[in-house]
Formats: C-alpha cells, sequence, structure tokens
C-alpha cells in the first residue's frame, strides 16, 4: 500500500512516520507542498512539525499551498488521510475536521508522554483499538488546546477520536485532543502515534495507527 507523506519547510517528522508506517509494512513516500497530483497514493498522512515557521498561527501558510488541493482530492476520492500535531491543525486550517486547533491554555510548549483515550475506533487509524481503551503516546506541541462551537454535533455523531485520559495538559475543551471528518476517514490528532511506534520508545501503542491504514 502506497502511502503518501507530505513535507512542508519545517517539517520535522517525516523520517519518524516513514520509519513507522513500514514497520506497519506500508510503502511510504514523501510528498513536496508544490505536488497537487496524490492520485498515486491510498493514503496520505501530514507530519508533525512547524510548517513555515508557525508565522501568523500553525497551519496558517501550509493550508494555502498547492498539495492541499491534492489532499482534498484525495478525501473525494474517499481514501484515509492522518494529520498529526501540526498536520491536525493544517487540517483544521482548512476545514477537513471541525473546530481549531490554538494556543495552549498556559502559554507554554508542551512536551510529556500523556495517556489517552481512544473515544471512538471507527475511522481507518483507530478501528484496531477497542472504545475507551487506553493508550500512551507523546504530545509536543504550543497550540493543541482543542475548541470547537459544535460539541454537542460531535459528540452526537461521534468524531471525537482522542481524549486525554488523565490531566488536561493543555486546556482542551472537554479533554478532546484528536477529531475526524463526518465520514471519519479525515483524522487529525495531536499526539505523536509515530513516537510510541517501538516499545524501546516507552510504548508501542502508535502503531496501531498506521496498521489501520493497511488493514482498512
Amino acid at each position: 500500500m502506497k502511502v503518501g507523506i507530505i513535507r512542508f519547510p519545517g517539517s520535522n517528522c517525516d523520517r519518524d512516520v516513514f520509519h513507522a508506517l513500514q514497520l506497519a509494512g506500508a510503502q511510504p513516500d514523501y510528498v513536496w507542498w508544490n505536488q497537487r497530483d496524490l492520485s498515486q497514493f491510498e493514503a496520505i498522512v501530514i507530519p508533525g512539525g512547524f510548517s513555515y515557521g508557525d508565522y501568523l498561527r500553525a497551519g496558517a501558510i501550509a493550508a494555502i499551498t498547492p498539495v492541499i488541493d491534492g489532499i482534498k482530492d484525495i478525501v473525494k476520492e474517499e481514501k484515509p488521510v492522518l494529520g498529526i500535531c501540526n498536520g491536525a491543525q493544517i487540517l483544521a486550517e482548512v476545514g477537513l475536521v471541525p473546530g481549531v486547533f490554538t494556543l495552549n491554555e498556559k502559554a507554554q510548549f508542551i512536551c510529556e508522554w500523556a495517556d489517552l483515550k481512544v473515544r471512538t475506533n471507527r475511522t481507518p487509524f483507530t478501528h484496531l483499538y477497542q472504545k475507551n481503551e487506553v493508550i500512551k503516546m507523546p504530545i509536543a506541541h504550543a497550540e493543541g488546546r482543542y475548541y470547537t462551537e459544535y460539541i454537542d454535533e460531535l459528540r452526537d455523531q461521534d468524531q471525537i477520536v482522542l481524549g486525554f485520559a488523565g490531566d488536561n495538559p493543555n486546556g482542551s475543551l472537554d479533554a478532546i485532543t484528536g477529531v475526524c471528518d463526518l465520514e471519519g476517514r479525515v483524522c487529525a490528532v495531536m499526539p505523536h502515534p509515530e513516537r510510541a511506534s517501538e516499545s524501546i520508545l516507552g510504548s508501542d501503542d502508535g502503531l496501531k495507527f498506521f496498521k489501520g491504514i493497511l488493514d482498512f
């Protein structure tokens, strides 16, 4: 299965995602920000980092690059799209997932391991987990606080993917740290599953995110 990994100036988790996808059995390849045609890929991952230095706000400049048109075409073709950290911010910025990821409640960068609850397993990336299963993955962001005006709709439509199981370190609404579109094929998560893909890293709970793409 061919999976495209989007690269922007400032991406810094692309190689980690490449390795995690290989561990899962996929055939990953890099895609630069100026490429529009993504039709050769069966899924897309937008990795974390600081695209364009997070100028204006996280994801704002990446959201107007040519590759976004290709990602929207992938969504129309009903292929899975995963955004991790900065990738999640970009998906929210372009409206492919609901809500926003904004400045943390305490204005500081957070980098720590977190216990997370899988709040839906209907997405390609979470369907190998049990619903309400608690997993361990790291977070690393300054703009990860989730907010939406439509929290009731998200709950009713089962669009909340991940939530903090313990402390709510960034002050997110309802402790949300991952959401999906209505169909469940576009998923935006602030935690880093690629950094929890091997037990030597401290947890391999995140590997199922990538194995799930293949299984889907």
